[in-house]
């Protein structure tokens, strides 16, 4: 039996989804199942790729599992000429939700995707069904990269720490900040978010999207209106073990800031997806059970 590759992984990835036309760009989508739409926001350095198992766990459960590549990520093409901010993100997620035809559905947002996605909500308010909020921030007004993710900010160093990320660097990278055990994960599994985030320009529109955080007062007001006073229902999944979006400080913000009572903390670090598909698919088919319009 011949050993399975990472671009073996990427095109079997590729092959499992769909590309559909966003904003005039051409947006691959992971979309399987059937009964009541579920989206997925993804963040950085990620694309669909990172809920291909939870996409599949709510298939399992009754629900339509989607999930988008956001423009500069995954397959979705890179302008270079584009709004890369939460702004512009927000936009294109907008847009794309309409393409699909989702006149209703239930919202998960995880990294950058939390505050391109509380905008969505807001805009959207009368479509979502339920908000699950996974490891993010809120305030982006006085949100702090993590250490890692600093360099990329900042220009030819940025482009220096890209190069520098390879397969035979990412593992140990991914092995600290993303995941607590990678015994399950296979290592051509681990490296093919790499090659979806370098893909055709070499990361370039990745470190655009590092460089173009939105971080205004009225972009956090937006943000705000997704969780608060709302129609819909709200719950946050945490990995508690997160080192750069710790549960201490982003985790207590998104409880205070939306009123929950509790977040639901699993043992994970940043890419809980990779380690608690089942787990954040049950919470997900749970709480869409619980919403009557």
């Amino acid at each position: 039996m011949a050993t399975r590759t990472t671009v073996d992984v990427v095109n079997a990835h590729r092959a499992s989804g769909r590309f559909i036309e966003v904003d005039k760009l051409n947006t691959f989508v992971l979309d399987k199942g059937t009964g009541e739409a579920v989206v997925c926001l993804h963040g950085v350095p990620t694309s669909s790729y990172l809920y291909r198992k939870v996409i599949d766990e709510l298939a399992d459960g009754g629900m339509r599992g989607i999930s988008f590549d956001l423009p500069g990520l995954g397959f979705t093409d890179r302008p270079e000429a584009y709004d890369y901010s939460f702004t512009g993100l927000a936009r294109f997620a907008s847009l794309a939700t309409d393409v699909l035809g989702l006149d209703s559905y239930h919202l998960v947002v995880h990294d950058i995707g939390g505050p391109v996605g509380f905008a969505v909500a807001t805009d959207q308010a009368e479509r979502v069904r339920s908000l699950t909020i996974l490891n993010t921030m809120i305030d982006v007004v006085h949100f702090e990269k993590p250490l890692p993710m600093r360099p990329f900010a900042i220009p030819i160093v940025g482009e220096t720490e890209l190069a520098a990320m390879a397969h035979a660097t990412w593992p140990i990278v991914f092995r600290k900040m993303c995941v607590t055990d990678t015994e399950g994960i296979p290592l051509e599994e681990m490296n093919a978010y790499i090659d979806l985030l370098k893909l055709t320009d070499k990361g370039s529109a990745f470190l655009k999207i590092m460089r173009s955080f939105t971080q205004t007062e009225a972009f956090r007001d937006r943000c705000y209106r997704a969780v608060q006073d709302v129609s819909y229902p709200v719950q946050a999944i945490w990995g508690d073990q997160d080192p750069g979006l710790t549960y201490e400080r982003y985790g207590e913000e998104i409880k205070q800031v939306a009123g929950l009572r509790h977040v639901h903390r699993l043992p994970a670090k940043h890419f809980l997806q990779e380690e608690q598909a089942p787990a954040i698919a049950q919470r997900i088919i749970d709480i869409a059970k619980s919403f009557r319009p």
